[in-house]
């Protein structure tokens, strides 16, 4: 999208080239996105970061930020979960963090219409699902990780599992746009929709104090309709502050803009555009000077925390804005209705 035109569509309280802006700056010549100048890369915020580059109108940002990862793709199919100016920082292998950029490469795709580069991507993000689903429990959830030392750790995560729903259907709807057969990754997703539903037991509980835990399964679509509208009415005050946005965790006086932000991308998914939109504009307050926005703030004190300008946080917020106003053909993405259209997941 020509960054011009997405400048007159720009929504009032929002400076999206600001935004965009901090994320280019970011990047290196390579096309890693750290979480910001001399911070540390995992591949889940790097593809955030390079979605949030899409948006904005870099999409040669975002295709490099790509091409970055399958440079890296271990032989299992999967990456680490962090690294430092390319080198390994921590090598636990994440389910959720390597299958995201099934979201991230098809994302790219409803925003460029660049079957080429989806074809090109194609073996990166197969090799990957097929690391995820490796590690799926016979209940349906996804276990969340392989240690350094390659044993499987066997203790799923909600907010993986359902991150791992939503990048399995956009695998498979790769798959279709470009005619290739991943038999079994259909039922892989049925069997883990169904856990993500009705499974609460198959997962970690010690994380239910994070507001992920509450609007994931909502975000990625395993969880819509009057099910979706149940859930956020009933943690609602547990997460929300009224004109502030919504905690990390419950049990600690701190908002953050990127949970904030999926959240109200949680809300539009649903339908509940009005909502999300309340939300979001308490966001436009939180920004630095160069109208990026922080990460994160305690209050009523209102200290800013951490002090760094995120490359993902700010992403989310691009995306946001998408799922709100419309500014690019991916901004159904994450939208139940869209994924209903396809015939895929109805």
């Amino acid at each position: 999208m020509d960054l011009e035109v997405l400048r007159k569509k720009q929504p009032a309280g929002v400076e999206l080239d600001q935004v965009s802006e901090l994320i280019v700056r970011t990047q290196k010549s390579d096309g890693e996105i750290p979480w910001h100048d001399g911070g540390k890369t995992d591949p889940w915020d790097h593809v955030e970061s390079a979605m949030g580059l899409a948006i904005g109108g870099y999409p040669e940002g975002a295709k490099r930020a790509y091409q970055w990862l399958a440079a890296r793709q271990l032989e299992d199919g999967s990456w680490y979960a962090a690294y430092q100016d390319g080198r390994p920082l921590d090598q636990t292998r994440d389910t959720n963090v390597t299958a995201y950029i099934a979201v991230g490469v098809y994302h790219y795709y409803l925003v460029t219409g660049d079957e080429g580069f989806l074809a090109e991507m194609w073996e990166p993000v197969r090799r990957a699902m097929d690391f995820a689903l490796s590690l799926q429990a016979p209940s349906g959830e996804i276990y969340w990780a392989m240690s350094p030392d390659l044993k499987v750790d066997p203790m799923a995560l909600l907010t993986g599992s359902s991150s791992i729903y939503m990048s399995l259907k956009c695998a498979i709807a790769m798959s279709r746009v470009l005619g290739i057969r991943c038999d079994g990754w259909l039922d892989a997703a049925g069997r883990l929709k169904k856990a993500v539903q009705n499974g609460y037991h198959l997962f970690n509980i010690a994380k239910s104090h994070y507001s992920m835990d509450w609007f994931y399964p909502v975000l990625s679509g395993a969880v819509t309709g009057g099910a979706a509208r149940k859930r956020f009415d009933h943690y609602w005050k547990k997460f929300v502050v009224e004109d502030m946005g919504v905690l990390c965790v419950s049990n600690r006086p701190w908002v953050t803009v990127a949970e904030t932000c999926e959240c109200v991308l949680a809300l539009a998914a649903s339908g509940n555009e009005r909502i999300a939109g309340i939300i979001f504009n308490w966001m436009h307050e939180r920004r630095f000077e160069d109208g990026s926005y922080w990460c994160g703030f305690t209050y009523p004190d209102m200290v800013i925390w951490p002090e760094e300008k995120i490359t993902w946080t700010n992403a989310v917020v691009l995306m946001a804005a998408d799922a709100l106003y419309h500014l690019t053909p991916a901004s159904r993405l994450f939208h139940h209705g869209f994924w209903e259209e396809s015939g895929l997941f109805a």
